[in-house]
C-alpha cells in the first residue's frame, strides 16, 4: 500500500512543486529534478520494471536531455525547464513520450500566447506589490514554461502504468 501511495503521490507531488516554483519565482531548482530521477530509481525496480525497462526509460530521458539542452543552448527554453523535461520524460519512457511532449507544447504555446497578451496590459496598482507577477508581467523575462511541463505531465501520468497498475479499490473509503 505505501509504494501504490508513492506511485500515487512522489511524481504528481514534484511535478506541481516545479510548476508552482517556476510561476512564482521564474527557476526550477536543480533539486526536484534530481528527486524525480532518484525516486524513479527506487521505485521503478520497486514496482517489477524489469532491467531492459529502466534502461529503455533512461533512454528516453536521455534523447529528451539532448535536445532539450540543444533548445537552452540557442536561447528557447531555460535550463530548469530542459532537466526537468528529460526528468518527466524518464518517468514516461518512450511508450509516452510523444503525447506527452504533444501536450506540452500546445500548453506552451497557449501559455506563451497569454503571457504575451497579458504583459501587453499595464499591471493594476493593486497587484504590482506581488513580486512574483511583476515579474511575470516584465517583458524582458522568460517564460515560465514548467508550469506546461508540468500540466501536461501531470494530465499523461494517469494513463502510464505507474497508475493503471495500482488497486485503487486499497484507497476507497469503505
Amino acid at each position: 500500500m505505501m509504494l501504490d501511495l508513492a506511485r500515487l503521490l512522489v511524481f504528481p507531488a514534484l511535478m506541481a512543486f516545479a510548476a508552482a516554483s517556476d510561476i512564482f519565482t521564474m527557476t526550477i531548482s536543480n533539486r526536484v529534478s534530481l528527486a524525480l530521477a532518484v525516486s524513479f530509481l527506487v521505485l521503478a525496480p520497486l514496482t517489477g520494471m524489469g532491467l531492459e525497462q529502466i534502461l529503455l526509460h533512461f533512454g528516453a530521458g536521455a534523447v529528451v536531455l539532448m535536445v532539450a539542452f540543444g533548445c537552452f543552448a540557442m536561447g528557447w527554453m531555460g535550463g530548469g525547464d530542459a532537466k526537468i523535461l528529460a526528468a518527466a520524460s524518464l518517468w514516461f519512457g518512450f511508450s509516452h513520450l510523444l503525447p506527452y511532449l504533444l501536450y506540452a507544447s500546445v500548453l506552451g504555446g497557449a501559455l506563451t500566447l497569454l503571457l504575451l497578451q497579458f504583459r501587453q496590459w499595464p499591471l493594476p496598482y493593486q497587484l504590482a506589490g506581488q513580486a512574483w507577477l511583476s515579474r511575470l508581467h516584465a517583458k524582458e523575462t522568460g517564460i515560465p514554461y514548467g508550469i506546461a511541463l508540468a500540466i501536461g505531465a501531470l494530465m499523461i501520468y494517469p494513463e502510464t502504468d505507474w497508475v493503471k497498475t495500482i488497486d485503487l479499490a486499497h484507497f476507497a473509503l469503505r
